[in-house]
């Protein structure tokens, strides 16, 4: 079997598991890690992975076939996936939910002038999530659409908080508001805000010196990730923070409430759920499966930047098609 040679860009958490993740998949191998930091003083999980400082993946473009963008969405993701688009087929998890037309814009650009096939937005959410809300939308058409996530750790939410001066680590969680929850279950298809159906709790641990009050207001006026909701941060020190915030659990529901009849008599709900020990393992799970798709699109001639919603589901799988209809149809 010929197998799909995989390099990674970031070493952080997400980077970390897909490279525990590509281990798992038998037609992938991989290649190596590509990171900002000195190479030599990165040591990586397993004891064969090779180590690159990312200036050097420019020089490997023969012997990768996907490189999968493992930085964060706030910073890091603007400006490496078009970069990367024109050097490799590339797949990431983009999930700057309000910035995604104009980043998909910039990644098909550079893709379709490379004639690579660059997945964006593939995580659970952008990426599972917005499938199921595509299908309930399209099944019940006569309803409405609800998303909400956690109890978790946002690993986007997270690194967006770390990026502000005198921030020296922190884990945000998104809770769902269970009220809000019960009536869509309830079949009452309420209008709801993003205020009204999540709260966001931040725990950070600030610089010694830094401003407390200052590092507070940037988090809770943040756009596209705190601004709309209410938010709750808490200062704590680095050992309350590896004590009780060492994990990186997260989960979510997606659900679609509508009715059907010749008076809309009938009620139905559509309800999709997940449930993460691990957020970074996870969603390093779903990169590789659309980094899979990527291959065999970019095999096939289909260039340029690709989401969830244009990629058949055969294409993430390691089965043939033959396998797929005897086995999972």
């Amino acid at each position: 079997m010929q197998k799909i040679r995989i390099g990674i860009l970031g070493y952080g958490n997400l980077g970390k598991s897909v490279e525990v993740g590509t281990g798992q998949n038998k037609d992938m191998e991989l290649i190596g890690v590509f990171t900002r930091r000195n190479a030599d003083t990165v040591s990586a999980l397993k004891e064969n992975t090779k180590v690159y400082h990312i200036d050097k993946a420019k020089e490997m473009t023969d012997i990768i076939d996907v490189m999968i963008l493992c930085g964060g969405s706030k910073s890091d993701l603007l400006t490496q996936g078009p970069e990367f688009a024109a050097m490799f087929n590339t797949v990431d998890g983009f999930d700057t939910h309000a910035r995604i037309p104009e980043y998909y814009d910039a990644v098909n650009k550079a893709a379709l002038k490379s004639k690579k096939t660059c997945v964006i937005s593939s995580g659970w959410d952008p990426g599972l999530f917005s499938l199921n809300r595509l299908y309930g939308e399209a099944i019940l058409p006569e309803g409405k659409n609800y998303t909400f996530w956690g109890k978790g750790v946002s690993q986007g939410h997270s690194d967006a908080i770390r990026r502000i001066e005198g921030v020296a680590d922190a884990k945000q969680y998104t809770i769902p508001i269970e009220e809000a929850l019960n009536r869509v279950r309830n079949g009452e298809m309420p209008e709801l805000s993003v205020r009204q159906k999540h709260l966001r709790e931040c725990f950070v641990v600030a610089e010694e010196g830094a401003d407390h009050s200052r590092i507070e207001n940037e988090i809770k006026n943040m756009p596209d990730y705190f601004r709309d909701y209410d938010t709750i941060v808490h200062f704590i020190s680095q050992e309350e923070l590896d004590r009780y915030h060492s994990r990186i659990s997260h989960g979510g529901i997606v659900l679609q409430s509508g009715r059907t009849g010749l008076y809309n008599e009938n009620s139905h709900i559509i309800e999709y759920s997940i449930k993460l020990d691990s957020n970074p393992d996870f969603t390093a799970n779903v990169l590789l499966a659309y980094a899979r798709a990527a291959y065999r699109l970019n095999k096939e001639g289909s260039y340029g930047a690709k989401t969830v919603f244009d990629i058949a589901p055969a294409y993430l799988s390691m089965k043939s098609n033959e396998e797929l209809r005897r086995t999972l149809l």
